[in-house]
């Protein structure tokens, strides 16, 4: 069949709108119209050629939701007519770390969702009778996808493409981040670094699991009113600041934070949330990517009196299972989104959605087919 999408042919080049040719599912395989889709940084991260794992040609695109129009021989937790978010943390529940239930990094389609390509070691996407790769196994820059039916979440049909799509990656990561990552609890403090689109969901979160005090740490001024609408109590611009913003922030937080989240990808911000820490028991969860070849470092004394430096992925949640109670959360009006979306672009206006977030002047920008 025909799909269009938006192609990344290299890396730096604006993305193309392409008419490519989309082959169908095969055994464990689902077709999915995508009706919307988020554009997030880490397609931006791709795109720029910082991405180690970046591969061209390829659809880019990781934030979705559609609707299931077809599935393939073996397939028997979705039929036609479904609504699906994509994940690119799959759940398959029977490989060794589905199965330990101490991490959400299935590992069953690692290796062949690295390389771009389906399970079967081939791509289903063709441009002109060349292969174009998928992306992180989910390609939702594309209006029709084919993915694992491991790697799909089904949710309910009155939940809004535009907004829900954008639990595919930025809500889902940053809420997850406080409730099953760092556990957040009642009365805690915490410190947030950087509050786009993946800061203000931990703010969210944290908002959620009962925080008392929540400090948004950006070099932004205009994101302090958005922030403070998302449960945000203090506002720091370290640009404001005189001197070290770690001391600053240990004394605003009566000896330093229970959590401190980064959400800004750059190595000395992530040193700076783990030394913000308690002294004892604080926990600092590094949720930004960062560059190539880069490196976190810290004095061993931080960890040895009892900090703790924790990574997470998809904000620790296991797709297939959480995914659908998040979109409960939104539908229910636990969760803001709404207010999260502040432009919508047809699939042609692609790029200036990537302007947009380069500009800091959106949250999310979304992509409706």
């Amino acid at each position: 069949m025909k799909t269009r999408a938006a192609v990344a042919f290299a890396a730096k080049k604006p993305l193309e709108i392409v008419e490519l040719d989309l082959d169908g599912p095969k055994a464990g395989e689902v077709l999915v119209e995508i009706k919307a889709t988020g554009i997030c940084h880490t397609d931006y991260f791709t795109l720029s050629g910082a991405d180690p794992e970046g591969l061209f040609p390829c659809v880019l695109g990781h934030e979705g939701a559609g609707i299931v129009v077809d599935v393939g021989a073996g397939v028997t937790s979705l039929k036609k007519g479904d609504h699906v978010i994509p994940l690119y943390t799959p759940e398959c529940r029977q490989c060794k770390s589905c199965l330990s239930r101490k991490t959400n990094l299935c590992t069953s389609i690692r290796a062949t969702q690295g390389k771009g390509v389906m399970p079967d070691g081939t791509s289903r996407f063709k441009c002109d009778g060349a292969t174009v790769l998928h992306y992180m196994g989910t390609s939702t820059f594309s209006n029709h996808i084919v993915a694992p039916e491991i790697a799909l979440a089904k949710i309910r049909e009155d939940a809004p493409f535009d907004k829900v799509c954008y639990i595919g990656c930025g809500v889902t990561t940053g809420i997850g981040a406080v409730i099953w990552t760092a556990k957040a609890e009642p009365g805690c403090r915490a410190v947030v670094f950087g509050l786009g689109g993946i800061g203000l969901n931990v703010i969210q979160g944290l908002r959620m699991a009962g925080a008392e005090m929540i400090v948004g740490v950006d070099i932004n001024p205009a994101r302090k009113n958005i922030a403070e609408k998302f449960g945000m109590t203090h506002f720091v611009n370290p640009t404001e600041v005189g001197g070290d913003i770690v001391p600053y922030l240990v004394n605003l937080t009566d000896g330093g934070a229970d959590y401190t989240f980064d959400a800004t990808g750059n190595v000395t911000v992530m040193r700076q949330a783990l030394e913000s820490c308690h002294r004892g028991w604080g926990k600092s969860i590094v949720i930004g990517v960062a560059p190539s070849g880069a490196e976190i470092s810290t004095r061993p004394f931080q960890l040895v009196t009892g900090r703790v430096w924790m990574g997470t992925a998809f904000g620790g949640a296991r797709g297939r299972t959480d995914v659908p109670r998040i979109v409960d959360w939104y539908m229910n009006g636990k969760i803001n989104i709404d207010d999260l979306i502040t432009h919508k672009l047809p699939l042609e206006r692609i790029n200036e959605g990537f302007d947009l977030m380069h500009a800091g002047e959106s949250i999310r920008s979304v992509v409706e087919f």
